[in-house]
């Protein structure tokens, strides 16, 4: 596995390298040539495994030496923070992840990871990309950026809080240093909780050292999976999302070296991922639930928890006045959580 060091200057060289190829090399040779890509994703590598190594396995089996993604973890060449940047100069070639955590500079950014309340199942993030018209807003803002291509939204896992102490209140959540995502942070510490910014690798050290409380970074899945059940007690059955909303980018001149079937076969592989986790994560929620036995389980009552839904439509409408494509979205939101409210179940419960 490249390091970072090596990764760096492995970088500086092909850049040169690929400009004395392009000037000297005809077309046909380097049509011949295998293309070969960076790709880091947001997870670390237990969750890796699930959540994108299939995916990118069956590309580069399938691709048959004409493509070659090579797959990094979270933070092992660029931090997350600045995985959209890397992105857009042309350090690394794809990334795996929601716009939130890499400060995608769009407005639609805050959509990404965990939107307080805006979907309650995983099935609710295909559905508004696909038939609500959320594909053509993303593609809108991200063509109004240099360098970037935005090729594909998918569902996670719900966002539920992982703790050392029992929650069965809102006021237990008060001080509470807390992992989680931007947007997310933003809207918990209206409630008392106190949003930590760490390296995903440093979190499970954090819980054990006491610079963190608590984690509301995903569903019980991985809490088990990437060992924070391990430095956690307790499970809080409520939750401010039902899935996470995260997205496959790449470099825009990068995409557009890539022949048109080998394109194809990216798309195919994205849904492919998209398809697994919606399986993975839906069975492990309620196996861990039942049988799980690190992680005590722990409810606040339904009537306080309503506060919080409550906070998250006045926070949507504060979201709306951003810009014009904001309220396009949160109006997208409004309209479909009507429309699965009228539906009535198993579409909505209550």
């Amino acid at each position: 596995m490249t390091n970072r060091r090596e990764f760096i200057k492995k970088a500086g060289l092909a850049t040169v390298g690929a400009a004395g190829a392009s000037a000297l090399a005809a077309p046909a040779v380097h049509a011949q040539s295998t293309i070969k890509w960076r790709l880091q994703t947001y997870a670390g590598p237990a969750l890796g495994e699930h959540v994108i190594k299939p995916a990118i396995d069956a590309f580069n089996k399938a691709a048959n030496g004409e493509m070659v993604i090579e797959l990094f973890y979270a933070d092992q060449l660029v931090p997350t923070g600045e995985l959209f940047r890397a992105m857009q100069k042309g350090t690394i070639d794809a990334v795996q992840s929601d716009d939130d955590s890499i400060a995608a500079p769009v407005d639609v950014s805050i959509f990404g990871g965990y939107f307080p309340f805006g979907t309650r199942y995983s099935l609710d993030v295909p559905v508004l990309f696909n038939q609500y018209g959320l594909n053509e807003i993303w593609e809108e803002a991200y063509n109004e950026v240099e360098g970037v291509k935005w090729l594909s939204a998918g569902a996670w896992d719900p966002c539920h809080f992982a703790t050392k102490e029992p929650i069965r209140s809102l006021e237990d959540l008060k001080g509470k240093r807390v992992f989680t995502f931007p947007t997310a942070g933003r809207f918990l510490s209206r409630f008392g909780v106190v949003p930590v910014t760490l390296p995903w690798e440093d979190i499970e050290v954090a819980m054990q050292t006491g610079e963190l409380d608590g984690i509301a970074w995903s569903g019980i899945t991985e809490d088990y999976t990437v060992g924070w059940a391990d430095v956690t007690k307790y499970f809080l059955t409520n939750n401010i999302s039902g899935a996470w909303c995260g997205s496959f980018f790449a470099n825009e001149d990068r995409w557009n070296e890539v022949p048109e079937h080998l394109k194809t076969l990216f798309k195919l592989c994205m849904d492919s991922s998209h398809y697994y986790r919606q399986h993975w994560y839906w069975g492990g929620e309620a196996q861990l639930r039942t049988e799980g036995t690190k992680l005590e389980l722990t409810t606040i009552p339904d009537e306080e928890w309503a506060t919080v839904e409550a906070e998250a439509y006045k926070f949507w409408d504060e979201v709306a006045e951003q810009s014009p494509r904001s309220k396009r979205v949160v109006d997208i939101l409004k309209k479909y959580a009507k429309t699965m409210e009228k539906a009535g179940k198993p579409y909505r419960y209550s």
